[in-house]
C-alpha cells in the first residue's frame, strides 16, 4: 500500500466526516483539515455537527483511539501519505460548476504533500477535471504525476441515512490518471470496503458518476410528468405506479415536490459542461423536476381559490425543510425553493422540521390557525400525524401533500396531491 499510515481528510462535511471515521476506525492515523472552526472543535470533543445513523458511538470511538483528529491549522496536513479531497463541488448561479473549493483544497495539498503521496478527489466533478488537478499539483510542485505522486477520482456512491452501511457494502470505482494510482487507491480503500472494486481512468470514474445521478434524475422527471398526466386522467398516479412496476421489466420511480440533495440537481449539468454538443433530454429532465416546487405551488393555491381564501391572507405551514426523510440535510432543497416561491404571495409562511433547528417547536405550533399545511419531506415522523386532532388547530383545513406522505386524505379536508388526480 505504499507505506499509507497517515491520511489527511480534506473537508469533514456529510461524506468527509464519515470517510475519516472509517479510515481512523480501520486503522489508520487520520487528521481531518476543516475550516469552519466550530465543526473542528466539536469533533475533536467527539461529537457530530451532521444527523446520520452511528456516526456519534464511531466518531467518539475514532477520537477516543487517538487515530482521528480534526484541524483547521494547514501546517497539521503537511507531509501525510495520503490526502482524500471531500469539498463541495455547487453550481453558481448560471448553473456551470463552481470548482473554487476544490481548485483552493488541491492548492493546500501541493503545499502539505510530500514525494509519493496519494490523492483521491472523492467530490463529484466535470469530466476530466482530476486531470487538470494533476497539471495544477505539478505546477505548484515540480512533482510528475504517476511518478512523484498518485491520483485519482473515487466518486462517493453512498445516500444519507445509510452512509456507514454503504461505505462498507457498495462497490467502488477507483479512476487513476495512471494504472499504479489506482491500484494504490483501491488498495487503501479495502482496509474497510467489502463491496466489489472496479480500477480505471479518472475520466471514465468521473462519468461513470455523472451517469448513475442523470439516470436517476431523468427517470424522476418521467414519474413527475406521469403525475401531471395523472391531474389530466383523473387518477391516482402512484397507484398506477404499483401497478406497472409489476412487470418484471419495469421500475418507476416515485414523483415529489421535487429533486434535492447535493448531487442529483448538478450532476447532469457538470455531465454537460464540458460536452461539444448536447441532445435536450438530459436538461429537459432538470427543467421538469425544478419546476415541481411551482407545481406544488399551484396546487396550493387552487386549493386556496376553491375555498375563496386570497393568497395573500392565507397562512401557510410547510412540513419539512430536509431534501429527504430523516436528514437534516438541505442542500437544493425542494422544500427551501417551495417556501421561496410562495413567502411573498402569502400573509406568513410557518415551517417545522424535527431536524432542523430554527423551526417551530412542534407539529401543532406550526399548524396553529394555518389554512393550509404542506407536506415537503417525507421525515417518518409525518406518517402517524393525527390529522383529525391536527385539523382543530387549523383556521382552514388545507392538506397538500408533496411527498405522498398521507395514503388516505383526511375526513373534513380539502386534500391536494402530486399525482393524486383523482376526482
Amino acid at each position: 500500500m505504499k507505506g499509507i499510515k497517515e491520511i489527511a481528510v480534506i473537508g469533514l462535511g456529510y461524506i468527509g466526516l464519515p470517510t475519516a471515521i472509517m479510515f481512523a476506525n480501520a486503522g489508520f492515523k487520520v487528521i481531518g483539515y476543516e475550516i469552519r472552526e466550530e465543526v473542528v472543535e466539536k469533533i475533536n470533543l467527539g461529537k457530530a455537527h451532521i444527523v446520520e445513523p452511528k456516526i456519534d458511538e464511531l466518531l467518539r470511538k475514532a477520537v477516543e483511539s487517538g487515530n482521528l483528529r480534526a484541524t483547521s491549522n494547514p501546517d497539521d496536513i503537511a507531509g501525510k501519505d495520503a490526502y482524500i479531497i471531500c469539498v463541495q463541488t455547487p453550481l453558481n448561479d448560471d448553473k456551470t460548476p463552481n470548482l473554487s473549493y476544490l481548485e483552493s483544497a488541491v492548492r493546500t495539498v501541493a503545499k502539505a504533500m510530500k514525494k509519493g503521496s496519494l490523492i483521491v478527489i472523492e467530490s463529484t466533478v466535470p469530466p476530466l477535471t482530476t486531470v487538470k488537478m494533476a497539471k495544477l499539483i505539478e505546477e505548484l510542485t515540480g512533482f510528475k504525476a504517476g511518478k512523484d505522486f498518485y491520483m485519482v477520482h473515487a466518486p462517493e456512491r453512498v445516500m444519507p441515512g445509510r452512509i456507514f452501511k454503504e461505505l462498507v457494502y457498495n462497490s467502488r470505482i477507483f479512476g487513476g490518471i495512471t494504472p499504479e494510482s489506482a491500484e494504490i487507491a483501491e488498495k487503501l480503500y479495502r482496509s474497510f470496503v467489502r463491496g466489489q472494486t472496479f480500477k480505471t481512468s479518472s475520466t471514465v470514474s468521473e462519468v461513470v458518476k455523472l451517469m448513475e445521478n442523470t439516470f436517476r434524475d431523468v427517470n424522476i422527471a418521467l414519474a413527475n410528468e406521469f403525475a401531471f398526466l395523472a391531474h389530466q386522467y383523473g387518477i391516482n398516479v402512484f397507484e398506477a405506479i404499483e401497478l406497472a412496476n409489476t412487470h418484471p421489466r419495469v421500475r418507476i420511480h416515485i414523483p415529489s415536490i421535487g429533486v434535492g440533495g447535493h448531487c442529483l440537481p448538478k450532476d447532469p449539468h457538470l455531465l454537460l459542461w464540458p460536452a461539444k454538443e448536447d441532445f435536450g433530454l438530459i436538461k429537459l429532465a432538470r427543467e421538469i423536476n425544478d419546476s415541481m416546487p411551482l407545481f406544488t405551488k399551484d396546487l396550493l393555491f387552487s386549493a386556496l381559490k376553491e375555498l375563496n381564501i386570497p393568497p395573500e391572507d392565507a397562512t401557510i405551514a410547510v412540513l419539512g425543510l430536509a431534501y429527504k426523510g430523516d436528514s437534516d440535510d438541505t442542500r437544493n432543497s425542494p422544500a427551501l425553493a417551495f417556501v421561496e416561491a410562495i413567502k411573498d404571495d402569502v400573509k406568513a409562511v410557518k415551517t417545522y422540521d424535527p431536524f432542523i433547528p430554527g423551526t417551530s417547536g412542534s407539529v401543532e405550533e406550526a399548524v396553529e390557525n394555518a389554512d393550509a399545511v404542506v407536506i415537503a419531506t417525507d421525515h417518518t415522523a409525518f406518517k402517524s400525524l393525527n390529522w383529525e386532532s391536527l385539523g382543530k388547530l387549523m383556521r382552514t383545513r388545507i392538506l397538500i401533500d408533496g411527498r405522498h406522505v398521507v395514503e388516505n386524505p383526511p375526513r373534513g379536508f380539502l386534500f391536494k396531491g402530486i399525482g393524486r388526480g383523482e376526482f
